[in-house]
């Protein structure tokens, strides 16, 4: 699986390693947001598969709701370290195991949380 690690300077969570994610925009399905995390962040093509899980988690100025979703690579290799404005941008990425999400999800992330509670690594 493709895993991103969290900038330094990340308010939540500096430096885990975790999913690639993304905020919603307005009026955005969250397929399509699937879709432009992997591009803007990754300058990859996707297809979003099933979703796999969902759940929120409250943070101390806000309510974060996630979809967890199954995606297939269709183009381009990702890349991290491409100039782009306005969005995360991940320090560095690797193929990981889903047992790797453990740090991240004992430190808060929701998106390790998820996928672990999904493979059963995790109970709910």
């Amino acid at each position: 699986m493709l895993l991103v690690q969290r900038p330094a300077d990340d308010e939540d969570l500096p430096l885990a390693w975790g999913l690639p994610a993304a905020s919603l925009a307005p009026g955005e399905s969250w397929a399509d947001a699937v879709r432009r995390a992997a591009g803007d962040k990754l300058g990859i093509e996707v297809e979003p598969g099933e979703v796999l899980r969902e759940g929120s988690l409250e943070r101390p100025s806000y309510r974060l709701e996630m979809r967890l979703y199954d995606a297939r690579i269709v183009a381009g290799e990702p890349d991290v370290h491409r100039d782009v404005v306005d969005v995360t941008r991940y320090a560095a990425w690797r193929w990981g195991a889903p047992a790797e999400l453990s740090p991240a999800a004992a430190r808060g992330s929701l998106c390790g949380r998820l996928y672990l509670e999904w493979t059963g690594l995790r109970r709910s």
